[in-house]
Order: C-alpha cells, then sequence, then structure tokens
C-alpha cells in the first residue's frame, strides 16, 4: 500500500535489544503462546486496514529464518506506516496471543533498526554460496539429460541471466514451505534428487521429462512473488499465478531452444512439459488448472506435495517450542498439533547445500 503523505524524519535506532528479554532469541516458531515480546525481526508485508469502526491499524508480517508471523498495532496512522520499509530490520515490543489457532503478535512498538548491528543468519536460512552451490548441481543433472531438447531447455532455465538471479532469490512461499531467499532452489534440488532416486523404480516414467518438469513447476513464482524487500505477492503474482506465469517463462524458453537448434520444438514433448506445470498441484481445489494425466504429471504431483509437507513439519518440529511435553503447538494450516517424542533421541543430521532443512533452520 502507498501513501502519499510526507514521511517524518526517522532516526535508526540501534540494535540495544537484539534477543528476548529472557537473553535468548525466540525464534518465529518458538514464539509463546502468551508472552512478551522485545526482539527483532525482518518486516516483510505491510498494511495500513481499517477495523469494524473505521479506525486504522497497522498490519505487518514479521519474518527470521524459521517463519514469519502477523503483528498489529492498534489505532496507528501514516506515522506509523512510514516508520519503516518492507525488508528492513525492525525492533518489536508487544505480546504474543493465540487468534484461530494461530500466534499472532499486538506490537506497542515498531522501530527501524540499524542493520549494521544484525546477524543475518538469524533471518536466512542460505547464504548465497549455498545457493551457488545448489544452482552448480542442478546444471550437471541437467547435463545428463539424454534428450536434446529437454536437455537445452533446462539449461536455458539455469542459464546466467535475470531469470536465473530471480529463480536465486525466491521463496517457494509466502508462510508454508521453503518460506526463504532461495527457498526455491532448495526445493527443487530437494525434488530432482528425488527424481534420481525414485524415477529407477518405475522404468515407464521418463526421468529426463520428469526432471524438466521439477525444474519448470514453480518457475512462474520468480515472477509471482516480490523477494527483494521481503516477500509478498506482485501484481502478475495476484492477477495471474504462478501456474499461468510459469507457462509464459517455458514458452519463452522454448522458443529459445528452437532459435538454438534452427527447428521447432517437438508439439507433444512441449505439452507434456507444460501440463506438468498445469498440473502440480494435483486437485481442483488446490488450484490445478488440469489434473495431472501422464506419468511423469503424476509423479510430479505427488514428490512435490511429499517435499513441501516434510520440509514445513520438519522446520516447525525442530524449532517451536514445546506446548505440552513432546508436543507442538496447534497448527491450523495443518490441521493438528505434531509428537515430537518425549524420551525419543533423534538421529544426527548432517547437513549440507540443500540438506537436513531441519538443521540449517535452528
Amino acid at each position: 500500500m502507498s501513501r502519499s503523505s510526507p514521511q517524518p524524519a526517522v532516526v535508526a535506532v540501534p540494535v540495544l535489544v537484539p534477543q528476548g528479554r529472557g537473553g535468548k532469541r525466540k525464534f518465529v516458531t518458538e514464539l509463546p503462546p502468551q508472552g512478551t515480546i522485545d526482539q527483532v525481526f525482518l518486516a516483510t508485508q505491510k498494511q495500513l486496514r481499517p477495523n469494524r469502526n473505521g479506525q486504522l491499524y497497522l498490519q505487518v508480517e514479521l519474518a527470521d529464518r524459521t517463519g514469519s508471523v502477523t503483528a498489529r498495532m492498534w489505532n496507528a496512522g501514516d506515522a506509523e506506516f512510514s516508520a519503516f520499509e518492507e525488508g528492513e530490520y525492525v525492533r518489536v515490543e508487544g505480546s504474543t496471543q493465540v487468534y484461530q489457532g494461530n500466534v499472532q503478535m499486538i506490537a506497542t512498538s515498531i522501530q527501524r533498526v540499524d542493520p549494521r548491528g544484525i546477524d543475518e543468519a538469524d533471518y536466512r536460512v542460505l547464504s548465497g554460496a549455498d545457493i551457488d552451490q545448489l544452482i552448480e548441481e542442478l546444471r550437471g543433472m541437467a547435463a545428463g539429460i539424454r534428450n536434446e531438447e529437454l536437455r537445452l531447455l533446462a539449461e536455458s532455465l539455469l542459464a546466467e541471466g535475470p531469470q536465473l538471479e530471480a529463480f536465486k532469490r525466491s521463496p517457494a512461499g509466502i508462510k508454508h514451505h521453503h518460506a526463504y531467499s532461495g527457498g526455491l532452489v532448495d526445493h527443487v534440488t530437494s525434488l530432482a534428487r528425488l527424481v534420481a532416486s525414485v524415477a529407477p523404480l518405475y522404468p515407464a516414467v521418463d526421468p529426463d521429462l520428469l526432471l524438466v518438469g521439477v525444474l519448470c513447476h514453480d518457475i512462474g513464482k520468480t515472477v509471482e512473488l516480490e523477494s527483494e524487500k521481503g516477500f509478498s505477492y506482485t501484481d502478475p503474482g495476484q492477477l495471474l499465478g504462478h501456474v499461468l506465469l510459469g507457462l509464459e517463462i517455458v514458452d519463452e524458453h522454448i522458443a529459445l531452444v528452437e532459435q538454438k537448434r534452427g527447428e521447432p520444438f517437438h508439439r507433444e514433448l512441449a505439452i507434456r512439459v507444460k501440463h506438468m506445470i498445469a498440473s502440480h498441484h494435483g486437485h481442483y481445489e488446490f488450484g490445478a488448472p488440469k489434473l495431472p494425466m501422464t506419468l511423469e504429471a503424476i509423479a510430479l504431483h505427488h514428490l512435490d506435495h511429499f517435499d513441501a509437507q516434510m520440509a514445513s513439519t520438519v522446520q516447525l518440529m525442530q524449532n517451536e517450542a514445546s506446548m505440552d511435553g513432546g508436543w507442538t503447538q496447534y497448527h491450523a494450516n495443518h490441521g493438528r498439533k505434531f509428537f515430537r517424542g518425549r524420551d525419543h533421541v533423534a538421529p544426527a543430521v548432517t547437513a549440507g547445500p540443500g540438506d537436513g532443512k531441519a538443521d540449517r533452520n535452528g
């Protein structure tokens, strides 16, 4: 939301209280259902909204490396809205409460802080080096594709340029899974590894086609999501969504392959690739224009769902403060709480780029 009124002078506040009052920073997934908060978050989406009585309040998404939480400041106006920008670090004072099964924050103060005092490891899951290493891994897999048209399409998608830079920045989602800068690359790499393990078990599945489907299925999120200042939906993202945007992007890269080869892209092969994009959500009610109707599309849908569910659940189980012994709090988007165990000792996680999401997330 843009405001036309002039911004008041704002002085950067030094990071005096970078952690919680108890001396240890509480990450988003550790926030208690009722507690006092005084610490730094990354501000993402902000809005000035009216309540039922027409009075304005400020709503902002506050994020760190584990996720995001909605904060509201009552009786706010232009001064509070303009005191910080999306993508800046802010010190937030307030309290938490449970609303409709989710923890939210009621803020009494939100102040911009000096980013020079911030430990970015608390807010970013993947480093630039991690992401570059994952891209090289994907390029190595793409180089092994036997079908020339599919290999050139994969290489075009991973070629240096604005498209790749957007891919490297983009999350895979705003809240539910891989919701961090580089999350889309992380998610796609995990899926590519799954393809390498699962496809040989089903000889009727074309592993090359399935791998290209993995690279293409969420490519529209590079346009759907704004990823330079926090995470929010762009106008094309709101109006079209990443499925339609992804089909447009793949058509552009198919045209580049045709130009390079000097002949048309195989028509059925192009349709099979685009069908995987159109059907990867698996169900009409989940936003799929088409249901999966090829073996590769069926495989992609289930692998995509599997990785998203596992990544989001591992993240919250590893990072969230326990509400009742070995249980997490209730999560409305999952429709349940999760049992981590009381005496069970989890196996050690050896983390590398793209591996051990739980380890990287806290």
